[in-house]
């Protein structure tokens, strides 16, 4: 069951939460965390390759989500296919007809690619395939999510993207990871430019105890300090409750 903060009276009201990468790691924390804070008649779409997981998320929070009448819908898409992206679409403009007072999309789902020296790229097929899932879709998502959401009197939008370090950084070897999160940041931050009524924040959580960093000290070697999804999943939603940010804004977890 979700750990209920009930000292902290501030929820993101009844709203439609998208989380994408939400079957595991980080988005799986992110879903437990947004469903404590979500009020009853809400709608969370939980998005992801695996339909076996996202339906063993959904049965973690079936006892919560129940009692708040949340609505929980799983969505095994690929979101790199233009079908992925157009069935979450779809499924979102069926719930928009809700009486909602929030939109929050948190664009979590990301790969870690092909850690190898630039030279190694020879091979268009290789890195438009990888930016694909973790640059195009971000975009083409979060663009027909607003479509269906469009500016109205009382209708708070969020955007979030889950960015990184090397959204900033520069690694060697990194060239796919790299360029993805800073391509990201920076569609987002035109994304804050264009829409005034969109509050977007880029997140960068910091190291955490998933796949991707097993992944990172199998190929590499090297092993970080890393914290529960769970301390990170907090911090994001406790910005985004705050809301003193400016739009378009890059904070990293270790940000006063």
């Amino acid at each position: 069951m979700p750990d209920i903060e009930s000292t902290n009276p501030r929820t993101l009201g009844r709203a439609i939460c998208i989380i994408t990468g939400a079957s595991k790691g980080f988005g799986r924390a992110l879903a437990h965390k947004v469903s404590c804070l979500l009020e009853p008649g809400s709608v969370l779409v939980l998005v992801a390759r695996s339909g076996t997981l996202l339906q063993g998320l959904k049965e973690e929070l079936q006892s919560f989500t129940e009692e708040l009448q949340l609505v929980v819908h799983c969505m095994a898409v690929d979101l790199s296919t233009t079908e992925g992206v157009n069935e979450t679409v779809m499924l979102v403009r069926q719930e928009a007809e809700n009486d909602i007072d929030h939109v929050l999309l948190i664009n979590n789902a990301a790969s870690l690619g092909n850690i190898t020296q630039f030279a190694s790229f020879t091979n268009p097929d290789e890195v438009n395939d990888y930016l694909s899932f973790n640059v195009s879709s971000a975009l083409v998502l979060t663009a027909g999510i607003l479509q269906v959401f469009q500016c109205r009197p009382e209708l708070q939008r969020s955007v979030v993207n889950i960015s990184s370090l090397f959204a900033q950084q520069a690694l060697q070897s990194w060239v796919l990871y790299c360029t993805a999160k800073a391509a990201r940041k920076m569609m987002f931050k035109v994304l804050a430019e264009e829409e005034p009524n969109v509050k977007v924040l880029s997140y960068s959580p910091g190291p955490m105890d998933t796949e991707m960093q097993q992944d990172i000290w199998r190929l590499t070697g090297v092993c970080h300090n890393l914290m529960p999804c769970q301390e990170s999943a907090a911090k994001l939603m406790t910005l985004l409750l705050d809301n003193n940010f400016s739009s378009g804004a890059h904070i990293d977890f270790f940000d006063d």
